[in-house]
């Protein structure tokens, strides 16, 4: 399988991923090119990919945001400490549930444990990465960065 064709399993993966998790409507804007530095503006989580292909998830949006992810899927909002850490599952649910969808398409992915992110941030040390904004109803706004690295 080609590396374009692993992207876009990986993109349609993380599209399923968010629609099977959260129990609301979510409008997916098309992936867009990117390029270094990607700016990460309040709250997010990175999360390495290994396997068939190397790269990285990093899942980037506001406290507020997050805190009505939580309420929509748990029924309450969180704040703290505990969004914190909701924030890292939160990506350990999106980057599991898309492993599993890439690997009935042939590409066989695992993650690195979540790495919780707060407070301004630049990402550097990317060759190749696809913007992914979604609107989840009732919530907000997130972005989702899949960085890829070559293997060369």
């Amino acid at each position: 399988m080609s590396t374009s064709m692993h992207i876009q399993a990986i993109l349609n993966g993380t599209i399923q991923s968010l629609k099977t998790i959260l129990p609301v409507e979510i409008k997916v804007a098309p992936p867009a090119v990117t390029s270094e530095p990607f700016q990460q503006e309040e709250m997010g989580v990175l999360i390495g990919l290994v396997g068939d292909l190397k790269g990285r998830v990093i899942i980037d949006g506001l406290p507020d945001t997050f805190s009505a992810i939580a309420a929509k899927m748990f029924g309450m909002e969180i704040g703290g400490e505990m969004l914190e850490s909701f924030v890292g599952e939160f990506g350990n649910m999106i980057t599991g549930n898309l492993c599993t969808f890439v690997g009935q398409h042939d590409l066989s992915l695992d993650i690195t444990p979540p790495t919780v992110m707060v407070g301004k941030t630049k990402l550097y040390g990317f060759q190749k990465a696809f913007q992914l904004p979604a609107n989840i109803e009732g919530a907000g706004d997130i972005t989702i960065l899949l960085t890829i690295d070559d293997d060369d």
